[in-house]
């Protein structure tokens, strides 16, 4: 009873599709794409955001979660899609800017920081 409940599981685990929003697969090379950059790749449809300030200390956070420093990411390719970006620096109030992303297009944002 046991090994059909296990040989059961592991089957349905392998028709799931576990994180499916968060890789994408591209150029027909099996290599997955995990985010803004993965290892200088390229989504092929990706647009762009582009940060023109000059502090490069401020906290870049993507939909929530920690992206990196306004330092690395200068210029971040994501898929196309809406995100909500938020730039922290201490002591002064949080940049919060809703994009929407389109493939093979530049946003550009200016915090004011």
């Amino acid at each position: 009873m046991k090994k059909g409940l296990l040989a059961l599981t592991f089957a349905l685990m392998t028709l799931v599709p576990t994180g499916a929003s968060a890789a994408i697969w591209y150029g027909g090379y099996g290599r997955p794409y995990w985010g803004p950059a993965y290892y200088g790749g390229y989504y092929p449809y990706a647009g762009e955001v582009k940060l023109d300030t000059k502090v490069k200390d401020a906290e870049v956070f993507i939909n929530g979660a920690f992206a990196g420093t306004t330092h690395q990411n200068k210029t971040m390719h994501l898929r196309p899609g809406g995100y909500n970006i938020e730039i922290r620096e201490a002591g002064v109030p949080k940049f919060t800017e809703q994009v929407y992303v389109l493939s093979g297009k530049t946003v550009h944002l200016r915090p004011a920081l």
